[in-house]
């Protein structure tokens, strides 16, 4: 069982949303090259995002995306939720149809598992996240908006 890429870059994405829009909208451009992740990816799992509620988009030029809600209300199990994203460590997706139809021996080790992972994911916020990256070195590119544009640190505190 794993978390897939689908999950994890929508949770990083959020971070660097959550990062950076008291600077106003955040463009999804901005994200994938401080990021990495593919444009037309981003703007899959943000459909998805803003349909949950997750965000809100604005329009036009000086557009992107602002958090639909505050940073203390959204947490990580909703984004994960959001983009359709399965945290599941049973063979049966919670059917119970395991082995041939049959319920496995070890079903409930796999369901706790299940309800544990999801109690943890629902526990941190994406405030929570932000104020623990705060200050750390990460590996991104420059912000388009900060008007330095001629310097590309490859490490900055954000």
């Amino acid at each position: 069982m794993r978390l897939t890429t689908k999950g994890r870059f929508a949770v990083t994405a959020m971070m660097d949303l959550a990062m950076r829009q008291t600077r106003g909208p955040v463009t999804l451009a901005a994200i994938s090259e401080r990021q990495h992740i593919s444009l037309s990816y981003l703007e899959q799992l943000f459909g998805k995002l803003r349909r949950a509620g997750l965000v809100t988009s604005v329009r036009g030029p000086g557009g992107g995306y602002n958090l639909g809600t505050p940073s203390t209300n959204i947490t990580v199990a909703d984004i994960i939720a959001a983009v359709d994203e399965p945290l599941d460590a049973t063979q049966c997706a919670g059917k119970e149809n395991c082995l041939d139809d049959r319920r496995c021996m070890t079903h409930d080790l796999w369901a706790s598992l299940n309800a544990k992972m999801y109690e943890y994911l629902a526990a941190i916020s994406l405030a929570d996240l932000v104020e623990h990256q705060n200050g750390k070195p990460v590996a991104v590119l420059r912000d388009w908006r900060s008007g330095d544009k001629d310097k590309i640190p490859s490490v900055i505190a954000v």
